[in-house]
């Protein structure tokens, strides 16, 4: 590669990061920059210190947008926007959270250790369940 097409090469990188930290989404970062998705992917490929810095301006971008959008959300609820209020709500007050009823008639029939076992292990895929010999350790560790 000449010195030419190098520094070129590394100055539209640089470019690349400064953009994905403004705007994290890679195909309008490339269309900003005249640059093709797979020319992104070849670099990201090629050097590995170039794609850790790519994810690291990515995250720096989404949490910049995850601000603003923050911040336009709480300029809409002061606006009295209730579309605002409710999302607010829906998703921070633990109150308006959706919740899901299950209701069933039960039948008094005992469960098999089948079942039993089954269940207990749903329950420790699910984490309601703490696992005696986890426990004995975890007490250990205090």
């Amino acid at each position: 590669m000449n010195k030419d097409l190098q520094d070129r090469t590394a100055t539209n990188r640089q470019l690349m990061l400064e953009q994905l930290q403004k705007t994290p989404v890679v195909q309008v970062c490339c269309e900003k920059l005249g640059v093709a998705r797979s020319t992104y992917y070849r670099w990201r490929e090629e050097d590995p210190e170039f794609a850790k810095q790519a994810d690291k301006a990515l995250a720096e971008g989404v949490a910049l947008i995850n601000d603003l959008t923050e911040s336009q959300l709480l300029s809409a609820i002061k606006d009295r926007n209730i579309s605002a209020i409710f999302y607010w709500l829906n998703h921070r007050h633990s109150a308006y959270s959706n919740k899901l009823e299950i209701t069933a008639k039960v039948k008094d029939e005992a469960l098999t250790s089948e079942q039993e076992a089954l269940i207990k292990k749903a329950l420790e895929h699910a984490s309601l369940l703490i696992d005696p010999s986890r426990k004995e350790h975890d007490d250990n560790q205090h």
